[in-house]
């Protein structure tokens, strides 16, 4: 895991959530910090700019700074980086911002670990922090483990290679679009080794050791179980949980 890296489960009621990640980024920066806001373009990138833009401004003083990158586009992070004090990616569609940073998938976490860049990925941005990344699909083996308008355009569950920052899956809107059953397939069938589900307004934040939750959701920690089975656990804000 690289530098520290907050993960948002989607949802635009609870600014608050962005906090832990911009006290971070101020402190990086030693005053107002500029974030950067990566934002896979489907044709209304500046419309969904504003949007976050505007739910930054209100958890706190910052400086959102546009990273549109069009569908099939790739993400350079070097240049990007030198003037940010904190990088926020942003939500979609899965698989496409996936695709968009095929690219750097190992570049980027090393250059936030060494220029101190706190990561927060808000839904799609979420999933895509995971070494293993569930980016999306309806169906194991043809058969439904959560609802089909989930899907991101894909039919059988698809876990593609993530960015690492984080070392367990990561599905969101877990309590609101019902995601933790698909989450809890990939776990089971060991497509990754343990995962991550984060209600809306819900933020997980993992530094060192541990992560821990805030905002008004919970986070649903899925690890394997014995005879082929799993097991989940669910903390709420002001919880810790372990990383291993």
């Amino acid at each position: 895991m690289s530098g520290s890296v907050f993960l948002i489960g989607g949802g635009w009621d609870a600014p608050e959530v962005y906090q832990p990640f911009l006290r971070r980024a101020a402190a990086r920066g030693g005053g107002v910090p500029r974030v950067g806001c990566v934002i896979v373009d489907e044709g209304d990138g500046a419309a969904q700019f504003e949007r976050y833009a505007g739910v930054l401004g209100k958890a706190g003083p910052c400086a959102p700074v546009p990273l549109l990158v069009p569908v099939g586009g790739r993400f350079e992070p070097e240049g990007v980086l030198d003037g940010v004090d904190g990088l926020l990616v942003c939500g979609g569609l899965t698989p496409a911002y996936q695709e968009a940073f095929v690219e750097c998938l190992d570049r980027l976490p090393q250059l936030l670990a060494e220029r101190g860049v706190p990561y927060a990925g808000f839904s799609a941005g979420a999933a895509v922090a995971a070494r293993r990344a569930v980016v999306g699909g309806w169906l194991t083996d043809g058969v439904p483990v959560c609802p089909e308008d989930t899907a991101e355009d894909l039919e059988e569950v698809a876990v593609r290679a993530g960015l690492g920052l984080v070392p367990f899956a990561v599905d969101v809107h877990a309590a609101q679009w019902g995601t933790l059953g698909r989450l809890v397939a990939v776990v089971r069938r060991g497509d990754v080794p343990y995962g991550v589900a984060v209600d809306e307004n819900t933020v997980v934040e993992v530094d060192g050791e541990g992560c821990r939750v805030a905002g008004v959701g919970r986070v649903h920690v899925v690890r394997p179980g014995g005879e082929g089975g799993v097991v989940v656990r669910a903390y709420g804000a002001g919880e810790v949980f372990g990383l291993s």
